[in-house]
Parts: structure tokens; C-alpha cells; sequence
């Protein structure tokens, strides 16, 4: 997961249509723009643009008119994530649990070389229970694996089967030396903040005893005072103070929202942990799990994938968000509906600060296979991978087992055929795909404008598949509660979910044919977009991914159907 952007979040996350009923795909050519009530905010992706001038993924539109049962009785989707709240309302009923394994009893009763594990598990973890919070970024592990081998060398004493190994650790030293800087000079920051908090606060009692002001009284005052005022100094051993920055300073704590000094403690805390764990190379957070992380094998972690101890709430959230947009009970009348009724969601955790690391992502994909999932939702990412062979092998036992991968596009607004972005199903040589059981998603917003993609998502017209709503998306959260989040974190489940969905009522078509059938039956928008990252670059929204589409469930069942009855 990305550092700063999620974790810190993550703690303190038709006009002009060409459709028919006969078609399966359809074409927006003009912009119809609608504000949203705050109602209709909350389900707005679940919309269809025809019916209601929102483009969203056409569900709502599916269910209403669907009259068919199922054919399967579940569809299996594992989640490879953080830990998930197993207490949510909305999950009730909808977490996969494992009918070969009695719960408790510290037997392998199933064989399957996970202990006890009911409802997934835990690749973070240790046999005592306790879990990873801090772990190394990607490009942190390839330094201390490669440094024996690459440090202080010319490219001229590199052979050239070392060759690539040596660019990426190139370009793994280049982004350390940069980010343990930035993170450095943020920590020395941090600490001032602290040091100078009780200081403003004393300051203000002058002005409010109370202490019951407002950002717009602060910004008042702060006018007043913030060219040197020689009327009022704050004099602390050697250091003049001035008033006017004294001000400015509680400013902008109202800014990031760490108006008492507990919060800022706690940013600083955070900050620290940045800088002597994630960037701290002689940090490895495998040892406290225990397992030797240069080799794959079954058995280490455990099963607890919702801890549940007070202070923790923080650690499902992500998780949770996403597994309820794919499941959450549509037929409980609390909180959301879920894509798809007729699923159980596997948790398996493999997500904590830091980037996951490759041997959990590719022991995960195959715990998922091994277990009974036809779909697994991969909501993380990283720029950086030590072990490609492993998460690969994992792919192609996933293909081979008729199951579909959903991974996110990420959220750093650049181009993922440019910048990698793992994990991947680009081949070792860059040349093709890996596999063909593999949807990489993009974000989209609500507003139909040049605003259209997310201005945090990724896009690639080789390596993003297509797009669905990811922009304040309403869903469970963590502590049996809910709230709107935006990232490609959420617009990825919306594709598993209707992946599961497909699965459900046409259990017989395979992963390629599922696969085919979602990038096929989505909306081609014909506007001119923003390209993220940019300021005023604008392309057509077509050119930003693969299909140049946006998931649509409807037409999505519709060809579902037609692809089912032409098979023997």
C-alpha cells in the first residue's frame, strides 16, 4: 500500500446513447450533468446513465428487472487485504467459512496446511497471535537483499544477466535517498510541532481564555499579526517568537486536523515509525513473524483475520470497505447492498504498513485457489517487486484453476505502462501478458465532465483494463459502522463483484469468457478528460485504458446470457 496517501488516512482509505436492448455495450456522446442529493451520493455508482443521468455501473437497473434465481449457491471471493471487521451487520452471513475445519481444536483437520483456519487467514501474523503494523517498503527490501551484490558497482562491472536486477536497484537507491530525506526533514517537523504546540496554546489564552476559537477568528487575528509585530513577542530562552506565526501555526492544525496535542504527538509517532521501520533497512519485519521469507511454504501466520482488542479499529477498515461493496446484505434492509447476494467473502490478510510482500500475495492467491475461490480482489499495490517470479506462478495456478484476479490501477495519477505498478501481469520481458485471468481497474468520479477519471487514479492503455466509480463511494466500515472513501481500493470490488455475480446465474463459462465479457460490455464514454497528474492535458477518455470502458452490470448479464446459451 501506498505510505503517506493510505496508511496515514488510513489510521487518523443519456443523451446521445447509441444502447439497445439487443446491444451489450453502449456510448455516451454528450454530458448531462445532475448534483447529487445526499442520498443519491450514497448510491450513485450503483446508477445507470440512461435512466438516471448518473454514470455509474447500471445495477440498480439489473435488479429491477432480473427475474431469475441463481444457479450456484455461492460464489466464493477472496479478499487479500487488511484484517476485516468478521461483526459487521452488513456482513452477517456473507464471510466464508471453512466447512472442513473445526474451529479451535489446533488441528489441521482439513489438510491443508493451515491450522484452525475457519474464516481465512492471517499471512501477518505469528503463532502467539500478535501481527505486523509496520513493515519495510518494497524498495527497502530490494536494497538489502541486492546491496551485497550491486553496492558501490559501475554498470561496466555488472554482467549482463545482472543487468536488470542492477537498473532496479538503481532506481530502488534513487527513491530511498529521496523519500528517507523528505521523511527525515517531516520527522524534525513533527517534533518542533510538538515542542511548540503548549506554547501557542498559552499564547491564545491572551486572546480567548476559553479557548473556544474558530478557524475564522484565527485567520482574523492572524491578519492582523502575521507582518513582525513588535508589540507582542513570545520569548522562549533564545528563540524569538513571533506572534503572527504563532497563529499561523494553530492555522494550520485546523488544515490537517491535529488541533490537540495528542494529535500531534500521534503524527509524529506515525512519522517516526515511517522513517525507523518502513525506510529502515535494517528492519525486517519477517522475523517477527517467523518464517523464512526467501522460500514459499504454508503454515505461517494465523487464523485470527479480525482482531478485535480496543485501539485496533484502524487495522480493518480497508478490508472491510471493500468487502462490503462486493457483498454487504442486500436483503437485511441496514446500510448497503452489496453487488451480489449470493456470495462468501474470504478474508486473507497480507496488509499492513509498508508494501505487502511478494510471498504473501503469492501464498494468498493459492490459499484462495486451494480453498474453493472463483474470484480474488486485490486491492493494494506497489512500485516496486522483489519476487515477480512467485506472484506470476501464482497467476498461472489461478488461470489454471478458473479463477479471476482483480487488481486496482493505484492512486500516484501517472501511467502504469510508464511506471510499474505491481502486482502485475506484464511478462518478464515486457512484452505481453503473463496471463489471461487478470483485470487491472481504474477510478472514475460521478461527475460526467473533464473530471470524469479520478485525479488520483492511475490509467494505462495497455495495462489498465477499464474503469468503475471509485470517487466517495459509500460502503461498511470498520467498528459496525459506514462511510464514504474514494480510491481505486474501491472501484476494483466492483468488478469482482459483478465477476461473482456473472458466475452465479452462468456457472459454466470460464475465466477467459468472464474476463472478456466484463471489458466488452462496458460504457465508452465520448468525452475529453483530464489526464490525472496533469493540469490542463486533455485526451479522450477512451485512450486512458485498454476497453477505453466503464464496468456496466447490466449489459454485463445481458452478454453473460447470450455467451452461455451458445455454449454445449
Amino acid at each position: 500500500m501506498k505510505p503517506i496517501y493510505t496508511f496515514l488516512l488510513f489510521l487518523f482509505f443519456l443523451i446521445g446513447c447509441k444502447s439497445t436492448k439487443e446491444s451489450t455495450t453502449s456510448s455516451v456522446k454528450s454530458i448531462a450533468k445532475k448534483k447529487l442529493t445526499s442520498l443519491a451520493s450514497q448510491t450513485w455508482y450503483r446508477k445507470d446513465y440512461q435512466q438516471d443521468t448518473i454514470p455509474g455501473i447500471s445495477l440498480d437497473k439489473w435488479y429491477r428487472q432480473n427475474k431469475k434465481k441463481p444457479k450456484s449457491k455461492s460464489i466464493i471471493v477472496a479478499v487479500i487485504d487488511t484484517q476485516i471487521d468478521l461483526g459487521h451487520e452488513d456482513l452477517e452471513g456473507q464471510i466464508w467459512t471453512n466447512p472442513n475445519e473445526i474451529a479451535g481444536n489446533r488441528i489441521d483437520d482439513d489438510h491443508n496446511g493451515y491450522i484452525d483456519d475457519v474464516n481465512g487467514w492471517n499471512f501477518t501474523s505469528n503463532k502467539k497471535g500478535d501481527y505486523v503494523v509496520w513493515g519495510n517498503f518494497e524498495y527497502i527490501r530490494i536494497l538489502r537483499e541486492w546491496g551485497p551484490l550491486f553496492k558501490s558497482k559501475t554498470v561496466d562491472q555488472i554482467s549482463p544477466r545482472q543487468l536488470p536486477d542492477y537498473i532496479e536497484y538503481q532506481r530502488a537507491l534513487k527513491i530511498y535517498e529521496e523519500e528517507n530525506s523528505d521523511y527525515k526533514n517531516w520527522l524534525k517537523s513533527s517534533r518542533y510541532s510538538v515542542a511548540l504546540f503548549p506554547v501557542v496554546k498559552d499564547t491564545l489564552k491572551y486572546f480567548f481564555p476559553k479557548e473556544d476559537y474558530t478557524y475564522k477568528q484565527l485567520d482574523s487575528i492572524y491578519k492582523i499579526h502575521k507582518i513582525n509585530d513588535k508589540n507582542f513577542r513570545q520569548r522562549r530562552e533564545d528563540n524569538d517568537l513571533d506572534l503572527g506565526a504563532l497563529i499561523g501555526f494553530m492555522k494550520a492544525r485546523f488544515d490537517f486536523n491535529d488541533r490537540t496535542l495528542e494529535k500531534v504527538m500521534d503524527n509524529e509517532t506515525q512519522v517516526d515509525s515511517i522513517v525507523n521501520k518502513n525506510l529502515n533497512i535494517n528492519f525486517d519485519e519477517r522475523t517477527f513473524i517467523g518464517d523464512n521469507s526467501k522460500i514459499l511454504e504454508k503454515g505461517y501466520g494465523n487464523n485470527n483475520v479480525s482482531n478485535n482488542k480496543a485501539g485496533h479499529r484502524p487495522f480493518q477498515d480497508h478490508s472491510t470497505k471493500v468487502s462490503g461493496i462486493i457483498a454487504a446484505n442486500r436483503k437485511n434492509n441496514k446500510g448497503i447492498k452489496g453487488i451480489a447476494q449470493n456470495v462468501k467473502i474470504m478474508p486473507l490478510n497480507i496488509s499492513a504498513s509498508g508494501d505487502e510482500h511478494d510471498k504473501d500475495i503469492a501464498m494468498a492467491i493459492r490459499y484462495a485457489v486451494d480453498n474453493g475461490a472463483k474470484v480474488i480482489n486485490m486491492s493494494f499495490g506497489k512500485e516496486f517487486s522483489l519476487h515477480k517470479k512467485w506472484v506470476l506462478e501464482a497467476f498461472n495456478y489461478a488461470e489454471d484453476h478458473n479463477v479471476l484476479l482483480v487488481h486496482i490501477a493505484g492512486n500516484d495519477s501517472f501511467n502504469v505502462d510508464e511506471n510499474p505498478y505491481y502486482p502485475s501481469d506484464v511478462a518478464f520481458d515486457g512484452s505481453k501478458e503473463a496471463c489471461g485471468n487478470f483485470i487491472n481497474v481504474g477510478s472514475i468520479s460521478s461527475k460526467l465532465d473533464s473530471t470524469f477519471v479520478s485525479r488520483f487514479s492511475n490509467y494505462g492503455k495497455q495495462n489498465v483494463d477499464l474503469f468503475a466509480p471509485g470517487d466517495e463511494i459509500y460502503s461498511t466500515s470498520a467498528g459496525n459502522t459506514y462511510a464514504s472513501d474514494s480510491g481505486t481500493s474501491l472501484a476494483g470490488p466492483m468488478v469482482s463483484g459483478t465477476a461473482a455475480l456473472i458466475w452465479s446465474y452462468y456457472p459454466k463459462l470460464t475465466v477467459t469468457e468472464v474476463k472478456q465479457i466484463i471489458l466488452d460490455s462496458g460504457t465508452a464514454y465520448e468525452i475529453e478528460v483530464l489526464v490525472p497528474g496533469s493540469k490542463d492535458k486533455k485526451v479522450p477518455f477512451t485512450e486512458l485504458s485498454k476497453s477505453g470502458k466503464v464496468l456496466n452490470v447490466y449489459n454485463a448479464m445481458q452478454l453473460a446470457e447470450k455467451m452461455s446459451k451458445q455454449k454445449p
